[in-house]
């Protein structure tokens, strides 16, 4: 009776942990189920998913910082600059002038040309609709001009904006001194060259050629090039 119970006992054992094994099995292949399915949706996601996940979660963070600033009536901005070292601050601000206004040395003219496109329609002044109406009322249908309008004995320049001319003028001058060999390094281009002559002599080829041998030049980098 022993004997036969012991036996028993035994074959409800293996049979305990034969469930558990099967379990465990079930639970090992619902997990990796679930990976496959978060890997393909991962793969599915934008190349710069991180990036924007990590920029939301900081946007987040930082209005809630400032709400807790306003709450207790003290100056967000003035904290947020208390917490930033030297160095980030000087990254920070190089950073913003090569976004607003990129200046990476002479490219092309057409560059060049937009760049100061853009720099003079940031300083112009804000619109004076008063004086848009009233320029409008004195010149009639002269104001929109034409084939044959001719507008020199119709229009008088103020002595402010004669001088703004001048002085913007003055300054491009200026400018255009210092400006006569200075360049500008990227600290963020990739470094393919050996001297300032190979430098050089790589931009010219990039500038030409730079579209059809990227992917070249993508393998060779990889190590996958045939």
């Amino acid at each position: 009776m022993e004997q036969s119970k012991s036996a028993s006992d035994k074959l409800a054992e293996r049979k305990a942990r034969l469930l558990d094994l099967h379990k465990k099995r079930q639970e090992a292949r619902t997990d990796n189920h679930q990976e496959v399915v978060a890997e393909d949706a991962r793969k599915k996601l934008p190349k710069n998913w991180e990036a924007r996940k990590r920029q939301a979660e900081w946007l987040l963070a930082d209005d809630k910082a400032r709400e807790d600033a306003q709450a207790a009536g003290k100056d967000y901005e003035r904290l947020k600059l208390l917490e930033v070292s030297a160095i980030d601050a000087e990254r920070i601000e190089k950073k913003k002038k090569r976004k607003d206004n990129p200046d990476l040395g002479f490219s092309t003219y057409e560059a060049q040309t937009a760049r100061q496109y853009s720099r003079l329609v940031k300083g112009m002044p804000t619109r004076d609709m008063e004086k848009y109406e009233k320029q409008k009322a004195a010149l009639g249908e002269a104001f929109y001009g034409g084939a044959h309008t001719t507008l020199h004995a119709l229009t008088k320049d103020t002595p402010s904006a004669i001088n703004a001319m001048v002085k913007d003028l003055d300054q491009q001058i200026e400018r255009r001194k210092k400006y006569s060999r200075r360049r500008i390094y990227n600290d963020d281009a990739d470094v393919d060259f050996i001297n300032e002559r190979n430098s050089k002599f790589n931009k010219k080829l990039d500038r030409f050629y730079g579209e059809h041998t990227a992917e070249i030049k993508q393998n060779l980098e990889r190590g996958t090039a045939i």
